[in-house]
């Protein structure tokens, strides 16, 4: 058994970790970016703050786009690996990464309402999380079927454009996409209410109160 193990962990690191270590790694530039423009006590929206926004807005689909990363590991259970191996190296390893990415866009767009909120626009913050679903919908999309990268958007962006409105106005891709943003929406309630909780619990413990109180 732990030779298998041994043997599990050498192939994920040879045949996944890279993907890993990268798609979490794009997935966390929209959080740290989300971090910089809505945290911060600055008001100020200079060019510099417009061009992170737009940069912000390109790499967020990074994040939900790991929940796609779910066929690497089926692919991995068809690898010849036992059961067990599975189930306690590729199975959980993968969990994390996809959970990981996602739980980053959804506290990207946590600090996005808290911005929008203190500068008092706070009725928009609703229909500006459902827009940010539909373009990372569109993202995921392009992402994992037309093999676009966020920074095509800006080598490439003429094609990326094509390729979009083609796609837009196609049956196929088009139910593709409003399936996706309607699990990225409902995917995002959830974990928007689990994070909360954890932060509300967080709070409550740093003033010695009792969350059942």
């Amino acid at each position: 058994m732990r030779d298998l193990l041994n043997q599990a962990l050498r192939a994920f690191s040879d045949n996944h970790s890279g993907w890993i270590a990268w798609n979490l790694f794009l997935a966390f530039i929209p959080l740290a970016l989300s971090f910089w423009l809505f945290r911060r006590p600055s008001k100020v929206r200079d060019v510099l703050w417009w061009t992170g926004l737009v940069m912000y807005v390109a790499f967020l689909p990074n994040a939900p786009y790991l929940l796609t990363d779910i066929i690497h590991l089926i692919r991995a259970t068809q690898s010849g690996y036992s059961v067990w191996v599975i189930g306690l190296v590729f199975f959980p390893l993968h969990l994390i990464a996809i959970l990981g990415g996602f739980e980053a866009y959804v506290v990207s767009l946590i600090n996005q309402g808290y911005y929008l909120k203190r500068i008092g626009a706070k009725a928009w913050i609703l229909w500006a999380e459902l827009g940010i679903h539909l373009l990372c919908a569109i993202g995921v999309f392009i992402g994992r079927f037309r093999r676009f990268n966020s920074w095509d958007l800006v080598t490439d962006p003429g094609n990326v454009l094509l390729t979009t409105l083609d796609d837009l106005t196609n049956k196929r891709p088009a139910f593709v996409i409003c399936v996706t943003f309607v699990i990225l929406a409902v995917l995002y309630w959830i974990f928007k209410q689990i994070t909360l909780g954890l932060k509300l619990r967080l709070d409550y413990a740093r003033q010695g109160r009792d969350v059942l109180e």
